[in-house]
């Protein structure tokens, strides 16, 4: 196939799918890091050009890693609903990306359609929308999932309380867990990034957790962020475990890198259906990242973004309960400043919400790149716009665990009462239990949690 167009009467040609897709793309450090980047801003602008006459027929027989070398190429793929694909196969991606933002099409139209999309169409039509482009298409597609409560409903907008300690203390995280709940943090999970991945220790904050919940009934579910074999191991031995986690790349030699398979995932999921104590169905969570393959070596020599549409194709085969880009935690040898976190946000946001996944985003940077907290904020409002599921909460936005900066317990009551949205629904009715909420709006006893010490 000929990729070639003519700008401004130069003429520009690109060898192959894999270099038009990187030139396609959006600045970013990481691809400029990895030699996939377009060297100018035209040259940015003549692959889209190509890339929008591209079919998606072209777009799947080209994965980013070959099907018999690669098993999430090979999910991805099995999992391609074969009578959509041959409705729209003929497609270009510029149809596609007129179609997805068409006012006549429907949340359900777009549902169907993604089942005959892979990863690497989902990615090239990323790559033709703007931000707001990205916004609107995301705000079209809800998508809800139960575990202990329900996240991703309309007008609901959830927390993950993330009480991060440098030492683990248990009483240390407890606290930090009842100033999250007071201000109405916790409804997506309470979920901790263990500083120690050995199973005593995550054993002991499972326990500690569950005791929380148990002692005040709330509608919620608890998850330890440590590696699956651990949290499998907890499962096995009784713990009582929430949500089952685990960072994911969007190749098999990416997944190899975390020490995970296709495999070791299909086990937690079966282990999590039998064992984990909320109602379900979902059980559940990933977290992803542009530049997680580039890290380690594992891109094959595409874009960050094309990898990540291809975390998300993986996630899915799993039903997981939430799926949280962080989008600004891997630093800026990535995503270089607070434009570049701002645009990658919204695109992992809306390529999530097309693959049918319950999407949050980790709000965030790190100290050494070119961002600050307002920022984030403005993330955080475009991505509530577009309909994000869930944000972090974190201690006064700074995780003194994984010393990156963050959004705080704070942030999630005011982009509720900015646009008038509300909890997951059994935590609010758990919250007006308690009196810390009435008619959607926090009274005056929330945030205070000394509230919480009184049992």
């Amino acid at each position: 196939m000929l990729l070639r167009t003519k700008l401004h009467g130069r003429t520009y040609e690109f060898p192959d799918i894999r270099i038009l897709m990187g030139k396609a793309n959006e600045e970013k450090s990481g691809d400029r890091l990895a030699g996939v980047a377009a060297e100018t801003t035209a040259e940015r602008v003549a692959a889209r050009f190509v890339l929008a006459e591209v079919p998606l027929w072209v777009l799947r027989e080209t994965p980013a890693a070959p099907y018999d070398q690669d098993e999430v190429t090979r999910v991805i793929h099995d999992a391609l609903n074969a009578r959509v694909y041959s409705e729209i196969k003929d497609w270009t991606v510029g149809q596609l990306r007129e179609w997805l933002l068409a006012d006549a099409t429907t949340s359900e139209m777009i549902r169907r359609v993604a089942n005959g999309l892979t990863a690497e169409m989902v990615s090239a039509v990323t790559k033709l929308m703007s931000n707001l482009d990205l916004m609107l298409g995301a705000s079209k597609l809800r998508v809800a999932a139960h575990c202990n409560n329900t996240i991703g409903l309309p007008g609901r907008l959830s927390s993950r309380n993330q009480p991060n300690h440098p030492t683990d203390s248990p009483e240390g995280i407890r606290a930090e867990i009842y100033e999250g709940l007071a201000y109405g943090s916790g409804d997506s999970v309470i979920g901790i990034n263990p500083a120690d991945d050995a199973y005593s220790s995550v054993a002991r904050l499972l326990d500690m957790t569950y005791d929380v919940i148990q002692t005040w009934t709330i509608p919620t579910q608890n998850c330890i962020l440590s590696h699956v074999t651990t949290q499998m191991k907890c499962m096995e031995s009784g713990s009582p475990v929430g949500l089952v986690f685990q960072s994911i790349a969007g190749s098999q030699q990416g997944n190899d890198s975390f020490g995970i398979s296709v495999g070791m995932l299909d086990e937690a999921y079966a282990l999590a259906r039998k064992h984990c104590f909320p109602t379900g169905p979902n059980y559940m969570y990933f977290e992803t990242g542009q530049g997680a393959e580039l890290s380690a070596g594992a891109h094959h020599g595409w874009d960050q973004l094309t990898m990540e549409a291809r975390c998300y194709g993986l996630a899915k085969r799993y039903q997981p309960f939430q799926v949280n880009t962080v989008v600004g935690f891997i630093g800026p040898e990535y995503l270089y400043d607070a434009r570049q976190i701002q645009r990658a946000g919204l695109e992992d946001h809306f390529m999530g919400k097309l693959t049918g996944l319950p999407m949050g985003v980790d709000a965030c940077y790190t100290n050494h790149a070119r961002a600050d907290q307002n920022a984030i904020e403005n993330l955080a409002v475009m991505l509530t716009a577009a309909g994000c599921n869930y944000f972090m909460g974190v201690p006064m936005g700074d995780d003194s665990m994984l010393s990156y900066q963050c959004t705080s317990y704070h942030d999630a009551p005011a982009l509720r009462q900015l646009f008038k949205l509300r909890p997951a629904p059994e935590f609010e009715c758990w919250m007006e239990e308690l009196g810390l909420m009435k008619n959607g709006v926090l009274t005056e006893k929330a945030g205070d949690p000394s509230f919480f010490l009184s049992r």
